[in-house]
C-alpha cells in the first residue's frame, strides 16, 4: 500500500503540473474527510451542534452519528479509489505524451487541409481570384498540362467541378466561376481550348488547365464543324479524367450554379452517372433525350466503359453530335429500376446506374425562363442552363442578364449617354380576353413592338441606351409545330417571354457599318434597373417624364422632380428639351404611345424589289409612305 502511494507520487512529480494539481486536490479532500470522520466519532452527545445532540433512534436502527460515519467512510474510500484512478490515468497520459514526443518524425495520417489552404493550391494553380504578382513570369505551357496531379490540387472530397471553352466564352466562364466561389466552392477547374484564354484566366487567378485543343478564339457558332469538334474535346476530357479516380461534375459554360449541387448529388451514392433531361415537364422521365450540359460522373468501371465508347464513336465519325451520340448508346437499354427508392435505373449495357435530376430545380432555358417552374412550385433552383433559345451566344448572354445572374464589368451598368426606359401600355383585354390563338398572340406582341419601335427612335435621338421592357406573349416559341404551349409544361398564358422569342437579339447586338446602317442603338435587358450591380450614381440620377396632351414643351420640372412633355413631339423638340438633362443617367417615360412623330431627315429609306413591277401600272421606285405599306409587295 505504501509502495503504491510512493509510486503514485513519483509518477505525479514526473508528470505535468496539471496532474500535480489534481493529485494535491484529491489528497486534501481525503485528509479533510478523515478529520471530519474522527470529529464525528469523538464529539460529545451534548455538543452545541443540534443534529449531533439528537436522541438515539430505536435499537434496530443505526444512530445518526453512526450513519454519518458510514457515509463519510464511504466517501473516504471513494476518494481513495478516485486517487488511484487519477494516478493510473496520469501515468497513461504521461506515457502517451512521451510516445508522441518521440514519434513526431514518423509519418502519420493528418487531417485534410482547411478550405483556405486547399484553395491556395500549388504550382500553376494559385488561390482563386488572386492574380499572380505582375513581376512574376507565367509558367510554361507544360505546367498546365492535364494530369492527375494537377487535378489533385483542386479536388475536395474526391470531387472536381469542370467546365471548358475558348476565349469567345471568357465572360461566361468568369460568370460560372464567380457563382461557384460565391457558394464557397473551390474544387473547380477550367479547361482552356486556346492559349489566349489560358493566359487570361491565369492572370485573373482562375484555376485553368490546357486541353491542347488549339481551338479558334472566336465564337464558332452552333452546329458548325468547329462546334462539333468542341463536343468531341469534351468527351475526350471526360474519358481522360475518369481514370484519375475522381468524381467529375462536368458543366457547359452557358450554365450557372445558383446553389451548391454537391449535397444534392450525394443523394445518389450508388449512381454511376447523374444527368438532366431535355424535357419540358417537371416529372422525372427515364425515356426521352438527355442533356449533357450538366452531368455528374463517378469513376466506376461502368462509367469509364461508357465514356470510352462514347469517345470512340465521336472520333470515328466527326458528323455525330456529341449529345446524340450519348443518347444513342445510353438508351440501348433503359431499365429496370435499380430499386424502389433511389430513383436510379439501369441503362447502356444493363450495368450502368443512372439518375435524373429534376427539371424544376436543375432548370433548362424553358423551365426557367418560359415556365418559371421553380417559382410556381416555390422551389429554389440549383442550376440554370440556357437551352431552348433562339439567338445564339448573344441570346444566351441576354437571358442570363434577364435573370440577373450574369456578371458584367462595371461599365456595362453605366453606359455613356445614359439610359431611357418606359412603362409599356397594354390593355387588359389584349392580355386576358378571348382564346389564346395566333391572332390574339400577334395582336398583343405587335402592340408592344410598336411602342418599342418608338422607344428605339427616341433612344437614337438622345444617344441613349434603351432598357427594353418585359414582353408579354400568349403563345410559346419553338422550332416545331405546337398548340401554343407544350403538353406537360407548366407555362401560364400570358407569360413574360424572353426577348429572343420576339427579337433577333444576335442581329440587334451585331455591330454594323454606321455609314450604311446608321448609328447603333444600345439595349439592356428588362431587369437591368433592378439589378443589384447597378451603381449608386445611376440609381440616384433619375428623371420621370410624363406625357401630356396640349401642354407646352419646357425643361422645367415640377416640385416632385417630374417633367411634363407634350405628346406627338418632333425630333427638334426632343433634342431641345432633353439636352438640358444630358447629365441625368436614367430618363423614364410614363409611356411612349404617340410620343414621337418621326425624324426630320427624310432620306429615301429602303425600297423593295418587285418581280411584277411591269404588271402594275404607274409603278415607281418609291419607299413606303405609311406603316401599312412597309412590307414586301404581294
Amino acid at each position: 500500500m505504501v509502495e503504491g502511494w510512493r509510486n503514485g507520487f513519483r509518477e505525479a512529480t514526473n508528470s505535468k503540473p496539471l496532474f500535480v494539481t489534481i493529485y494535491a486536490t484529491v489528497i486534501i479532500g481525503v485528509l479533510v474527510s478523515s478529520f471530519y470522520v474522527f470529529s464525528a466519532v469523538y464529539s460529545p452527545t451534548n455538543g452545541s451542534t443540534s443534529w449531533l445532540s439528537s436522541p438515539p433512534l430505536s435499537s434496530n436502527t443505526l444512530s445518526l452519528p453512526s450513519l454519518r460515519l458510514c457515509i463519510l467512510l464511504l466517501w473516504q474510500m471513494f476518494n481513495s479509489f478516485l486517487l488511484c484512478h487519477v494516478f493510473v490515468a496520469a501515468g497513461r497520459i504521461h506515457k502517451l505524451s512521451q510516445e508522441n514526443a518521440t514519434s513526431q518524425s514518423l509519418p502519420v495520417a493528418l487531417p485534410p487541409p482547411p478550405p483556405e489552404e486547399e484553395a491556395q493550391g500549388k504550382s500553376s494553380l494559385g488561390k482563386i481570384w488572386v492574380s499572380p504578382p505582375k513581376d512574376k513570369k507565367m509558367p510554361p505551357l507544360e505546367a498546365f498540362k492535364l494530369t492527375k496531379e494537377l487535378f489533385g490540387e483542386r479536388v475536395k472530397d474526391n470531387v472536381i467541378i469542370v467546365t471548358f471553352g475558348n476565349y469567345a466564352f471568357m465572360d461566361f466562364i468568369l460568370t460560372w466561376v464567380k457563382h461557384l466561389t460565391d457558394l464557397d466552392l473551390s474544387n473547380i477547374l477550367v479547361g482552356a481550348m486556346d492559349t489566349k484564354l489560358l493566359e487570361a484566366l491565369y492572370w485573373k487567378g482562375v484555376p485553368v488547365f490546357d486541353m491542347g485543343s488549339h481551338m479558334s478564339t472566336v465564337d464558332v457558332g452552333w452546329g458548325s464543324p468547329t462546334f462539333h469538334k468542341m463536343g468531341r474535346e469534351k468527351v475526350i476530357l471526360i474519358d481522360s479524367v475518369l481514370p484519375f479516380g475522381y468524381e467529375l461534375l462536368m458543366c457547359d459554360t452557358d450554365m450557372v450554379w445558383l446553389k451548391n449541387p454537391l449535397p444534392y448529388l450525394a443523394r445518389y451514392p450508388d449512381a454511376d452517372l447523374v444527368t438532366v433531361h431535355s424535357s419540358f415537364s417537371w416529372t422525372l422521365k427515364v425515356s426521352g433525350a438527355y442533356n449533357i450540359g450538366i452531368f455528374h460522373w463517378r469513376p466506376t468501371e461502368s462509367a469509364k466503359k461508357l465514356a470510352k465508347e462514347w469517345k470512340d464513336i465521336l472520333i470515328a465519325d466527326d458528323k455525330v453530335w456529341d449529345q446524340n451520340g450519348f443518347n444513342e448508346i445510353v438508351r440501348r437499354q433503359l431499365g429496370p429500376s435499380v430499386d424502389g427508392d433511389s430513383g436510379l435505373f439501369y441503362a447502356y449495357d444493363g450495368n450502368l446506374k443512372v439518375g435524373i435530376l429534376p427539371a424544376s430545380i436543375f432548370c433548362s432555358g424553358h423551365t426557367y425562363f418560359v415556365q418559371a417552374m421553380y417559382q410556381q412550385l416555390r422551389l429554389e433552383p440549383y442550376a440554370l442552363h440556357t437551352t431552348f433559345q433562339y439567338a445564339g451566344t448573344e441570346g444566351k448572354r441576354h437571358r442570363l442578364r434577364e435573370g440577373m445572374v450574369f456578371f458584367d464589368p462595371p461599365e456595362y451598368y453605366d453606359a455613356p449617354g445614359g439610359f431611357i426606359s418606359f412603362k409599356p401600355s397594354i390593355p387588359k383585354s389584349m392580355l386576358l380576353d378571348g382564346n389564346h390563338t395566333i391572332e390574339s398572340h400577334f395582336t398583343l406582341v405587335n402592340h408592344q413592338m410598336k411602342q418599342i419601335r418608338s422607344a428605339l427612335a427616341i433612344a437614337s435621338l438622345l444617344n441613349r441606351t434603351l432598357v427594353m421592357p418585359p414582353i408579354w406573349c400568349r403563345l410559346d416559341r419553338l422550332w416545331f409545330g405546337h398548340p401554343g404551349t407544350l403538353e406537360g409544361s407548366m407555362t401560364r398564358q400570358p407569360f413574360i417571354c424572353p426577348l429572343d422569342h420576339v427579337f433577333e437579339v444576335n442581329i440587334m447586338l451585331k455591330e454594323m457599318p454606321e455609314e450604311e446602317f446608321g448609328p447603333g442603338i444600345g439595349i439592356r435587358e428588362y431587369s437591368f434597373l433592378d439589378n443589384p450591380s447597378l451603381p449608386k450614381q445611376v440609381k440616384e440620377s433619375w428623371l420621370d417624364v410624363q406625357l401630356c396632351q396640349g401642354c407646352e414643351a419646357s425643361n422645367i420640372t415640377s416640385s416632385s422632380g417630374a417633367l411634363k412633355f407634350p405628346k406627338r413631339s418632333n425630333e427638334d423638340t426632343f433634342k431641345a428639351i432633353f439636352s438640358s438633362f444630358n447629365d441625368v443617367k436614367v430618363i423614364k417615360f410614363s409611356s411612349v404611345e404617340d410620343a414621337f412623330t418621326g425624324f426630320s431627315d427624310k432620306t429615301p429609306g429602303h425600297i423593295y424589289y418587285d418581280m411584277y413591277w411591269d404588271e402594275k401600272p404607274g409603278w415607281k421606285p418609291v419607299p413606303p409612305q405609311t406603316p401599312e405599306e412597309d412590307h414586301p409587295p404581294l
